[in-house]
């Protein structure tokens, strides 16, 4: 499946963002997706996770009560809603498809995606 996020650029702290990730190339609905960002020198963080069908969806604690994923599966894609946004939310922001039944613990790393979208940007300006 190819993934393309989309959405990123320059707000204020305080501010919302709303993060798009279109999938493409196979069935949509099959893949627990997830969203992802790093910064430079440090580690790939989790940020979130939805089921399949939209049902569950879990959060990094740095993030929780802040961003909402939601997915539409007739259009193969998957958002990420942003409020309340932090100097330290800036990163590149990843999506990730996991061909999976369920969330689980293994869905909180992300070397165990199949596939990855290029990036977006989020920038946070004090």
């Amino acid at each position: 499946v190819q993934l393309q996020a989309s959405g990123g650029g320059l707000v204020q702290a305080g501010g919302s963002l709303r993060l798009s990730c279109a999938a493409s190339g196979s069935t949509f609905s099959s893949y627990v997706m997830g969203w992802f960002r790093q910064t430079p020198g440090k580690e790939r963080e989790f940020v979130s996770t939805i089921s399949r069908n939209g049902g569950r969806a879990d959060y990094g604690d740095s993030v929780k009560d802040r961003f909402t994923i939601s997915r539409d599966n007739t259009k193969n894609t998957v958002y990420l809603q942003m409020k309340s946004l932090k100097p330290e939310d800036t990163a590149v922001y990843y999506c990730a498809a996991k061909f999976s039944t369920y969330i689980e613990r293994r869905t909180y790393i992300g070397a165990n995606y199949d596939y990855w979208g290029q990036g977006t940007l989020v920038t946070v300006s004090s």
